[in-house]
């Protein structure tokens, strides 16, 4: 067997079954600190409901601020295009549809390769401009910590990785699938102890801070 696919069938089983472990159990803990510290007690009367607007605090505060554009067009702009485009890339691509029906049992419709290759495009250069964004800018690299390039670099490399093998632009095949997969299983790996948490403590922090302000009745 040649060496690009014993590298291959090696991230997609072993590799793969490890960085699996290791983000399932990673988020696990990460969630039991969150839910363990729990909140104190308060014994006031509630003076409106908390569903509503934490919901509400949820949607507004998943879109810019009045006058945040004019302030930081660059930052918005990269931000949407590029969460827009990871999404559009990661669960309406058919190939990471089949695989999820394969692992799961149950799929959905994907969108036409062309339309996820061009979506795929925009979500690089979108992470490239914030890269140059945070060189450039002598606030941003003041602001920026390590973590913050590790994470960069955790999210760019498999979108770029993907892009490269979805056009064969390495030979052999399976090696350019295997470096795909290898990053991603990098990115499983680090999600829980960095920054990448935010994406599924990010909404949950959200509506908590806005059923607060609605229980005291007060703007979140």
């Amino acid at each position: 067997m040649s060496e690009p696919m014993d590298f291959l069938l090696w991230v997609r089983g072993p590799a793969f079954d490890v960085a699996a472990l290791i983000f399932v159990i990673g988020v696990v803990v990460r969630f039991f600190e969150i839910f363990s510290l729990g909140r104190k007690a308060n014994f006031s009367e509630p003076r409106g409901t908390e569903f509503g607007p934490g919901m509400k605090s949820v949607l507004t505060r998943s879109l810019p601020e009045p006058g945040m554009f004019k302030r930081q067009p660059l930052t918005i702009l990269v931000g949407y295009v590029f969460h827009i485009g990871l999404l559009i890339s990661l669960i309406l691509f058919v190939p990471h549809i089949e695989l999820f029906r394969e692992t799961f049992g149950f799929g959905w419709p994907g969108l036409p390769n062309p339309l996820v290759d061009a979506a795929a495009v925009l979500s690089i250069v979108a992470l490239l401009a914030a890269l140059w964004h945070r060189i450039s800018s002598p606030v941003m690299r003041i602001l920026t910590t390590n973590e913050d390039w590790l994470v960069w670099a955790l999210t760019f490399l498999p979108m770029l990785t993907g892009y490269i093998a979805y056009h064969r632009m390495i030979d052999p095949y399976p090696l350019a699938l295997g470096l795909h997969i290898l990053s991603i299983e990098a990115l499983m790996i680090f999600f829980p102890f960095t920054k990448l948490m935010h994406a599924f403590t990010l909404f949950i922090a959200r509506w908590y801070n806005g059923a607060m302000s609605g229980r005291r009745v007060v703007e979140s």
